[in-house]
C-alpha cells in the first residue's frame, strides 16, 4: 500500500528558496514510496489548522520554513490525539533554523528532504505555553523581540546581520521586569531583564552553554534568567561572569525543572519559538515528555 505524506510550506521564509526546490522535494518523497499532498501556507495559524484536522489521515507529515512553521506543525500533531500522531520531517528555511541544527538537520535542502524519507522518529520533549505549544525556546525580556520585530524582507537578505542591527537598537530601551518565579515548590522573586525555558543547543543563532548538558527528550526544560543590576558596578561584574560561563553567579539564575510558573503584576511580552507569543501576567510552562517523533 502507498504511503501519504502531507507537506506543509512556508512560502515565504527565509530567501523562497522553496521555490526553487520544491519540486525536487516532491520528487524525492514520490521516490520514497509517499503519495504527497502539498499545502502552501496561507496566513499564520493556516498550517498548524490544517495538520489538527487532516494530520492523522497520514503516515508522515513534513514540513519546511522556519522555526515558526515548525512550531505551528508540532503544535497541530500535539492536538491529534497521541496514538494516531504521525512522525514529523522538516526541511529548514528559515533564517536562523535554531531546532534543526538542535536535531543535526542538514541545512541543504535537498539533503534534509533525503533525511525525511529515510532518517528515523527521534522521540523529543514539546514544551506546553499556558494552552499553547512550543518546539524549543519561550523567552522575555531583552532582544527577545528582535526575531519577530525585524521585517521578513530585511532578514532575507541580511540574515543574522538583521537581528544584530535589530538588536542594537534596543539597548536604550531595555527595562528589567518584576516578577515571581515558582519552581518545585520554591518561589524566586526579583527584577529580571532576561528570562529563557528552552530545549535546544542553540537559540537565536547562538550556541548555549554546553556545561547545561542538555538533552532533548529528559522530561526538563533549561531555565536561564539574567537579574537586573542594581548598580552600574554590576554591569560589569555581569560582563566578567558571561564571559567565565559562570551561570550560577549573583547576575544570573540558572535550573533545569518539568514545570515552572511565571506571574507579574504588569503584563510581559514573550517570545515563542521565534515569534510573538503575546503579553501574558500568569506563564504555566511544562515539559511533555516524549510527545512527537521527529525524522533525523
Amino acid at each position: 500500500m502507498t504511503k501519504r505524506l502531507l507537506f506543509v510550506y512556508n512560502p515565504h521564509a527565509g530567501k523562497g528558496q522553496i521555490e526553487t526546490y520544491l519540486p525536487g522535494i516532491i520528487d524525492t518523497f514520490t521516490k520514497g514510496g509517499y503519495l504527497v499532498t502539498a499545502r502552501p501556507t496561507q496566513s499564520a495559524g493556516d498550517g498548524m489548522k490544517v495538520i489538527k484536522e487532516i494530520g492523522s489521515e497520514f503516515d508522515l507529515v513534513a514540513c519546511s520554513g522556519g522555526d515558526g512553521t515548525l512550531c505551528e506543525t508540532v503544535s497541530g500533531i500535539m492536538e491529534i490525539p497521541a496514538e494516531k500522531r504521525p512522525p514529523i520531517g522538516y526541511i529548514p528555511a528559515g533564517s536562523t533554523n535554531d531546532f534543526a541544527s538542535t536535531l543535526g538537520i542538514p541545512k541543504d535542502m535537498s539533503d534534509a528532504a533525503e533525511m525525511v524519507v529515510h532518517g528515523i522518529p527521534f522521540r523529543c520533549d514539546i514544551g506546553g505555553f499556558n494552552d499553547r505549544y512550543f518546539t524549543y525556546v519561550a523567552a522575555f525580556g531583552a532582544f527577545t523581540s528582535v526575531s519577530y520585530g525585524t521585517p521578513q524582507q530585511i532578514k532575507n537578505v541580511l540574515g543574522h546581520t538583521a537581528y544584530l542591527l535589530e538588536g542594537i537598537k534596543q539597548v536604550g530601551s531595555i527595562k528589567p521586569y518584576h516578577l515571581k518565579l515558582e519552581v518545585g515548590g520554591n518561589n524566586v522573586e526579583g527584577d529580571f531583564l532576561f528570562g529563557m525555558v528552552s530545549n535546544a543547543t542553540q537559540v537565536g543563532g547562538i550556541k548555549t552553554m554546553s556545561d547545561l548538558a542538555i538533552s532533548l527528550n529528559d522530561g526538563l526544560f533549561e531555565v536561564f534568567l539574567v537579574r537586573a543590576p542594581k548598580r552600574i558596578t554590576d554591569i560589569q561584574d555581569m560582563i566578567s561572569e558571561a564571559i567565565r560561563q559562570d551561570l550560577n553567579s549573583r547576575s544570573f539564575l540558572n535550573f533545569k525543572c518539568r514545570k515552572c510558573v511565571f506571574t507579574s503584576e504588569s503584563p510581559i511580552p514573550w517570545t515563542v519559538d521565534g515569534e510573538f507569543g503575546g503579553e501574558c501576567t500568569r506563564v504555566d510552562i511544562r515539559n511533555i515528555n516524549n510527545a512527537v517523533g521527529i525524522i533525523v
